[in-house]
């Protein structure tokens, strides 16, 4: 078994460590085969934050700095950390010079500055950094200015993920061309069966030891195959036969399964994620902030966890937007009991004046905790007087329908847990659920001014004592993530977002 914390994944990354900076090619006719819950809806990471985008196409596509497994970034396409004014409104940084793209393009600083630039008006976070910014602009032929309005703390992890860097050529609404840096580059894509990803021989590998998603990069296979799977005892059912070389997001209850089976192994990462039921609070019956109320003290926290996780070993309880683990963990304005509270669901229902109106939940069996904790919330949220309709579909037709405010009330969704407490999505207006308000706007705005750690700990308590008093999404508990590994696999890093730069396939 394979289980890992994200100290523990520092320290195997020290062990995977490796010091190659020319490309060195793998070996002819070497494959690796990866079961995924199904098939992304884009391959433009800029366009969409959903997981299984980000955990495709970080082998194509690279941003400038990338989070070590303590979740701290160190430079990637960056030639080091950027360098900060003393008011800390400007920041310079510094490019690689030896970076390619995949249609052997070099990397300019152009180049950059209009990928951000794209990023700050196509992806929910980018949009949000953008109220913050005056100036993207290169500055040298390697080097890129950020000025900024005001002060804002977040600005390189957000840097860490989704803004990747494409050619200035290709850059389109929507993409057509998906031309990256990544040590992998886009063969072929036939939706429903396969996407093909090649190691790219142009490829230079960032200096540093392998840790987390920086440090050396390498591929070492030839081919890299990502299939939608979208029922998870078929991914179960392929990786013990042979099938396939890695199976993400398996059920709980396979785990003996895979440990005794001696062709794969369980991979465990606790603390992976969180569950959620995130509201509509831009249309429909959930505008009414009373009866978001209400579904939060509806819902019954240990049920729904142990209906999706079965095993209380691969979750906790927990309506903080953090895990225990974190430092960023807070019990602010926490007041509802995981258990539920019928009665005060059922006042509120009443002077809200909830009129029957059907509560349309999205959910999916491609995420099989999803769906099961759909059920058990249909039933809760209807002994508290709600009427229910549950939708089921695929993932890429929920993550489609959710960005329509007319089609939905509620969606169920697992989300990995950002560096940082302003990256949770949900405090983002422009994603699904598009959460607004003064209260929020100031607690943010405290946040994002906030100097020093003590300032920023209490500015991030008081935030999540905001969420508590708006009720964007209820939050449900955090898991332990199963996936699975061929035997065969070596310098597997367990992460998040699986990757597979330096790792290799045995005999």
């Amino acid at each position: 078994m394979t289980t890992i914390s994200k100290a523990g994944a520092l320290t195997a990354a020290l062990l995977i460590g490796t010091s190659t900076f020319a490309w060195a090619a793998p070996p002819a006719g070497s494959k690796l085969t990866v079961a995924t819950i199904g098939e992304p809806a884009t391959l433009d990471v800029q366009l969409s934050p959903v997981i299984l985008v980000q955990e495709i196409t970080q082998h194509m596509f690279e941003t400038l700095f990338a989070l070590d497994a303590a979740d701290v970034a160190k430079p990637l396409l960056a030639a080091a950390m950027p360098e900060v004014s003393e008011d800390g409104l400007t920041y310079v940084i510094a490019l690689r010079d030896d970076v390619t793209f995949h249609n052997d393009a070099p990397m300019t600083a152009q180049d950059v500055a209009a990928s951000l630039t794209r990023w700050t008006t196509v992806n929910s976070k980018g949009k949000a950094a953008a109220a913050y910014i005056d100036a993207i602009e290169p500055t040298g032929d390697h080097e890129v200015t950020i000025r900024l309005n005001e002060r804002f703390a977040p600005l390189v992890a957000m840097l860490s993920q989704y803004s990747v860097i494409m050619p200035e050529s290709t850059l389109a609404d929507p993409l057509v061309e998906f031309v990256g840096t990544g040590p992998f580059r886009l063969q072929e894509r036939r939706p429903d069966q396969y996407i093909d990803l090649r190691a790219f021989k142009g490829y230079t590998s960032p200096e540093g030891d392998a840790n987390g998603y920086a440090g050396s990069r390498e591929a070492m296979v030839e081919q890299l195959i990502f299939t939608p799977v979208p029922d998870a005892n078929t991914r179960v059912e392929g990786i013990l036969a042979g099938q396939y070389d890695y199976a993400d997001s398996l059920p709980i209850s396979a785990y003996d399964r895979l440990e005794a089976s001696g062709v794969a192994e369980p991979v465990v990462l606790k603390d992976s994620g969180w569950m959620s039921l995130n509201m509509n609070m831009k249309e429909g019956v959930l505008t009414d902030p009373r009866i978001r109320q209400a579904v939060a003290n509806a819902l019954n926290s240990d049920d729904l966890m142990a209906a999706a996780f079965d095993n209380p070993e691969f979750f906790t309880v927990n309506g903080a937007l953090f895990p225990e683990s974190s430092t960023w963990y807070s019990d602010a304005g926490m007041d509802i009991p995981s258990e539920g509270d019928m009665e005060r669901a059922a006042e509120l229902l009443e002077e809200a004046g909830y009129d029957g109106t059907p509560l349309r939940i999205l959910t999916t069996r491609q995420y099989e905790f999803n769906y099961k904790m759909a059920q058990v919330a249909e039933v809760y949220l209807e002994m508290a007087g709600f009427a229910v309709e549950l939708q089921v579909s695929d993932w890429a037709t929920l993550t489609s329908r959710r960005g329509d405010p007319a089609a939905w009330d509620i969606f169920i969704t697992n989300s990995v847990f950002p560096p940082d407490p302003s990256m949770h999505n949900t405090f983002t207006a422009a994603y699904p659920g598009w959460y607004e308000g003064e209260g929020k706007d100031a607690a943010l705005a405290t946040y994002l001014g906030a100097v020093g750690d003590d300032a920023q700990a209490d500015a991030a308590a008081a935030l999540q004592a905001q969420f508590f008093a708006d009720m964007p999404i209820f939050k449900v508990g955090d898991f332990n993530s199963l996936s699975a590994a061929s035997t065969k696999l070596e310098g597997l890093e367990p992460a998040v977002w699986p990757f597979f730069w330096n790792v290799s396939v045995g005999n």
